[in-house]
């Protein structure tokens, strides 16, 4: 009797257990069911235009704006130098001076056989005019006053030749020759540079090579120099060199400057890819992925997934080409959390310029 007691009693308390289970149930469910998640909040970025350009820093290098190498034009033995090292000479100064005696001696030869010719043309003439001689005669002696002047006027040209005379007003370098040496048309006499004024000479990428023109105005500085420097470009080549897809561009640099010293490294800085309407977005406001780039744009209260083309970046702002437009809001914080049209909720707005 005592079994069968205590049986039907732990029967009950089972069956009570069991029900007290199955209640709860439902109500954990019901409950995690009923949660909404709102809106997430973000901050955002209103597109506008705004002016943009990219900075750039070139090598390049400072040129003497002319120079040239003082070579003799025959050979011959120097008699007299007036090479002072350093110095600036006027143009048309003589330099050098080779022994000419020989063809000086030739030169008066040849100058009294005219004189001489020149008198016997001048009776022929007084003979033909009274039918002394014929035309035949006389033109033949006219012709041999001719062929003296023609021979004077080589010796000359060779006499001139023997003279080293400076091209230019420029500054003279260091010289290779001494009196009395021999010099061969292929030694070097001394170098002339003209100093007064300078080139600079410097490549840019080939994207940019539509936007230097001849009076585009640059700024640079030489190695080791503390002061900005002017130039105006000359001359750009007429084609980008296919090895390194660079344009070669020359410029005037018409300032007088302790730092300015022909061969000196330059470090030139160009404002390129200057645009006035450029569409600039916070740099965190962009999604890189492994087939484009995408920005989020508000459309209403809910996000939508643009695919963008970016240019020009700076530390805090990157230029976009296509993908968005002025006006436009895009989403710059909470960026993993948003899926395609998830709503949002804007808590500040940016515009920075």
């Amino acid at each position: 009797m005592y079994r069968a007691v205590l049986s039907v009693v732990l029967i009950g308390i089972t069956v009570l257990l069991i029900g007290s289970c199955d209640n709860k149930k439902p109500q954990q469910v019901a409950g995690g069911g009923g949660r909404q998640q709102g809106p997430v909040s973000v901050d955002g970025f209103i597109v506008s235009e705004r002016s943009i350009s990219e900075n750039i820093e070139v090598p390049g290098s400072l040129l003497p704006f002319e120079e040239t190498q003082i070579r003799a034009e025959v050979g011959g033995r120097i008699v007299q130098l007036n090479i002072d090292e350093g110095a600036v000479v006027t143009k048309g100064t003589l330099l050098v001076k080779l022994f000419d005696k020989d063809l000086q001696a030739q030169l008066r030869k040849l100058e009294v056989q005219l004189k001489i010719r020149e008198k016997s043309e001048e009776r022929s003439s007084e003979l033909l005019k009274i039918q002394g001689i014929s035309q035949q005669d006389y033109d033949l002696s006219a012709l041999d006053v001719e062929n003296l002047r023609a021979d004077i006027e080589s010796t000359q040209i060779a006499i001139s030749r023997t003279e080293i005379r400076a091209p230019y007003t420029g500054k003279l370098g260091l010289r290779n020759v001494s009196l009395g040496a021999y010099i061969a048309p292929n030694d070097i006499v001394t170098i002339i540079r003209q100093v007064d004024k300078l080139k600079l000479e410097f490549s840019i990428p080939e994207k940019y090579a539509k936007e230097i023109t001849p009076g585009y105005i640059i700024s640079f500085q030489v190695d080791g120099g503390k002061s900005h420097h002017r130039a105006k470009v000359m001359a750009t080549e007429n084609s980008v060199d296919q090895n390194t897809r660079t344009l070669k561009v020359r410029a005037l640099v018409d300032e007088k400057h302790p730092e300015l010293i022909p061969g000196v490294f330059a470090k030139v800085n160009l404002q390129l890819g200057k645009n006035e309407k450029a569409l600039m977005v916070p740099t965190q406001s962009v999604i890189p992925t492994a087939r484009n780039k995408q920005v989020i744009v508000v459309r209403g209260d809910s996000a939508m997934y643009s695919v963008v083309e970016t240019g020009i970046r700076d530390s805090a702002f990157v230029h976009v080409t296509t993908g968005v437009s002025a006006g436009d809001t895009v989403v710059t914080t909470g960026l993993m959390a948003i899926r395609p049209n998830s709503k949002i909720k804007i808590v500040r707005i940016t515009n920075k310029k």
